[in-house]
């Protein structure tokens, strides 16, 4: 039996035998909703808390909650039967807390007995993906929704927000298939942040209009999309098309400029209230701590990872902002191969999981059973690095 693929999201669990040509064959949504015991779904109108959220910007943080999620993934999902489980491969963000780690291994040794585990970095799994060992990583990540509150008016937008995490975007530099830490960085701006600014900027146009988290997380995924530059954007605010889109119950809501305001906040993070660089010149200076002679090979292999990357016109405005940076070695992204699926940077990671667990395993590289009776929990800071 082929090793099982985990990459478990803050918004998406993607899990799937390690076929690397081949999208995972579970996407989910890694936010659970809490169940009474007769097994019959919580009344939102009783219980505010009906929701729980395993994954807290890409680290487990409810670890009942991710055991009941992992049995209905490996079980029901992948097929998995009871007393013959198999080898697993679990991705992770960049800098997991050493904790983290050991309770996973722990989870999966003891709970689910697993034969065999191995992890690896989103970074570098994103970089294998595209046949680089070495390079840079854009990973634009989505972040948890509150749970307070699914549908407000337009006017209590403001209130629902403050309930919201924050995420943020990891810039990562791979060097070998080592992830270079002195030279990654946490970008504080992510999917949800722009969901939040769609929201505020429809809450101003429609004022009359309803609107829930979930409507305008669609919204966002339809209409958003990246403006060729700077004084097109600008063009876009004076001037631009409004279209009238009906939402699921019956609310007609209009929308024009927002739509670029959302992929402009990459670009100009000024919108969101944030003092920073734009995507683009983060990276550059994030590269820039690296020698010298390693920085050509990192910024000419650069992968952008995560599904707000497939945001319409955002690869050609990142392009165009990396040929107009300040750098004299400038951003080059890498394609996919071919034969990779569709829409790999949603779950880059995954494949690039598949791929190594196609390694690892095969040539005993792994955590086994024995080497976790022997050693315990920490033995995944030795075998896996």
């Amino acid at each position: 039996m082929e090793a099982a693929v985990v990459d478990a999201g803050s918004k998406l669990l993607k899990a799937g035998l390690a076929v690397p040509d081949q999208a995972p064959s579970l996407i989910i949504p890694t936010q659970m909703k809490r169940m009474l015991e007769d097994g019959s779904s919580v009344d939102n109108s009783l219980l505010e808390d009906v929701t729980i959220d395993p994954v807290v910007r890409g680290c487990v943080k409810d670890w009942d909650a991710m055991e009941d999620l992992l049995h209905h993934v490996l079980y029901t999902g992948l097929e998995w039967e009871v007393g013959n489980e198999g080898q697993i491969l679990f991705t992770e963000p960049l800098c997991t807390p050493k904790a983290v780690r050991e309770r996973l291994v722990q989870l999966l040794f003891e709970t689910f007995n697993v034969s065999g585990f191995y992890a690896s970095e989103q970074a570098v799994l994103s970089l294998y993906a595209v046949g680089r060992i070495s390079g840079c990583t854009v990973d634009i990540g989505h972040g948890k929704i509150a749970e307070k509150a699914f549908f407000l008016p337009a006017n209590l937008i403001d209130f629902l927000y403050c309930h919201v995490n924050r995420t943020s975007t990891d810039i990562a530099a791979v060097l070998e298939g080592a992830v270079q830490h002195i030279a990654s960085r946490r970008f504080e701006v992510g999917g949800i942040d722009l969901t939040k600014l769609l929201a505020q900027e429809l809450g101003k146009s429609n004022p009359m209009v309803n609107l829930s988290l979930s409507d305008v997380e669609k919204l966002k995924e339809q209409f958003s999309c990246c403006a060729e530059d700077e004084v097109a954007y600008d063009r876009m605010l004076r001037s631009c098309e409004t279209e009238e889109h009906t939402l699921p119950d019956g609310q007609v809501i209009r929308i024009g400029r927002e739509r670029f305001t959302v992929g402009e906040a990459l670009f100009q993070p000024s919108i969101l209230g944030l003092e920073a660089h734009g995507i683009v010149e983060q990276l550059v200076r994030s590269i820039a701590t690296v020698s010298s002679e390693n920085q050509k090979q990192l910024l000419e292999n650069t992968v952008l990872c995560g599904g707000t990357t497939s945001m319409t016109g955002f690869e050609s405005r990142f392009q165009k902002e990396a040929s107009l940076c300040s750098s004299a070695i400038r951003p080059s992204l890498v394609k996919p191969p071919e034969y990779m699926p569709e829409n790999l940077s949603v779950y880059s990671a995954w494949v690039g999981g598949a791929i190594l667990a196609k390694v690892v395993f095969p040539q005993n590289q792994h955590v086994t059973k024995a080497d976790y009776d022997e050693t315990g929990p920490s033995v995944v800071h030795r075998k896996c690095f």
